[in-house]
């Protein structure tokens, strides 16, 4: 456990966390809505510093980064507790739970570290599974030592953070792989008793830092698969992002409390029409059967660059600097740390 940063303490003894859009009021001796910050005293506690539920060696595909350091391996790690609550989350085991609910094991920053050093080929080290803007303090502390070593860090994450908090993540954050879960503030309230707005916010802040940066969206059958609603994220994805902005539409399957039919192959072929025809980069996910969505296609010249079967990943047509071979163009993030 180890102090939380981003609160202020009422004269009643109550804190008030800072961290993300919640600004969740906390009693002394209570959590707040993530389940791992605590009052305690007129102190508001990290509980979940230097605790991991998970920790694998995955490829970077898997995060989904595409475009970020292509075929390599990244150490993955994530802890407990989330901020939002998506009934129809893959990881809710760890993400709906406390400290107390789950095994944990302890892991230091200098130790997650040293393991990261260890993995041949390693990129650097995900903080990934459940939500990592709730691990702010062990994220900061082991981003900034990996840092020191060479290591990239990456953020597989929600987006529900407050400006201030995440203008400090954007300095030892090397790339985002953002999920926008919908484009409709109800759906959101609803579904993940969060808002859209702040997502939003962080997407654009992250996009102007300069840092890499990739969305996934969901698509869940009669929730979020409203065709004129993905019609416009796409719009609003160009126009506040930029077109080579990229885009993983991923499929969805029933997890935890939502038991809705998978999402029909025909929806995902349909979305991505419609968003290939506005960004550069589209890719679906959770599905290899439609034959599209995996490969990264030349915008300019139309040639395959990069080849994927599932997490396999072959370059093949890009040259040193990750331009196309074929016709010169620079595609996006494969080579370094633009977004």
């Amino acid at each position: 456990m180890k102090e939380a940063g981003f609160y202020t303490t009422r004269d009643d003894g109550k804190t008030v966390c800072h961290l993300c859009p919640d600004n969740c009021l906390i009693a002394n001796g209570k959590r707040g809505a993530c389940k791992v910050r605590r009052n305690e005293d007129g102190r508001l506690i990290a509980e979940n510093y230097g605790l991991v539920s998970a920790m694998h060696v995955d490829p970077v595909e898997k995060k989904p980064l595409y475009h970020y350091y292509p075929g390599r391996p990244i150490l993955s790690l994530g802890t407990a507790g989330c901020n939002l609550h998506c009934i129809f989350c893959q990881n809710w085991e760890i993400s709906q739970a406390t400290v107390e609910e789950i095994p944990l094991r302890k892991l230091s920053p200098e130790e997650a570290v040293s393991a990261a050093l260890r993995i041949e080929d390693n990129i650097g080290i995900a903080y990934t599974y459940n939500e990592p803007v709730i691990w702010y303090e062990y994220v900061k502390d082991t981003a900034l030592l990996a840092r020191e070593k060479g290591l990239k860090n990456v953020m597989v994450t929600n987006g529900y953070v407050n400006p201030e908090p995440l203008e400090d993540m954007i300095r030892f954050i090397d790339a985002f792989s953002v999920d926008l879960k919908g484009f409709n503030e109800n759906f959101y309230k609803r579904y993940t008793r969060s808002k859209l707005q702040p997502v939003l916010e962080a997407l654009k802040a992250i996009r102007a830092s300069g840092r890499h940066l990739e969305i996934t969206n969901l698509v869940i059958p009669e929730l979020n698969d409203d065709v004129e609603e993905f019609e416009a994220m796409t719009d609003w994805i160009v126009r506040e992002l930029g077109r080579e902005t990229i885009l993983h539409i991923s499929r969805y399957f029933p997890a935890w409390k939502l038991h809705n039919a998978p999402t029909p192959l025909s929806t995902l072929q349909k979305f991505f029409d419609i968003a290939s025809r506005k960004l550069d980069y589209v890719f679906l996910g959770n599905v290899a059967s439609l034959g599209v969505g995996q490969d990264t296609i030349c915008p300019q010249c139309g040639h395959t660059v990069i080849e994927r079967l599932g997490y396999a990943t072959r370059i093949t047509g890009l040259d040193e600097e990750g331009r196309c071979v074929h016709c010169g163009k620079k595609i996006i993030g494969t080579t370094n740390d633009e977004g």
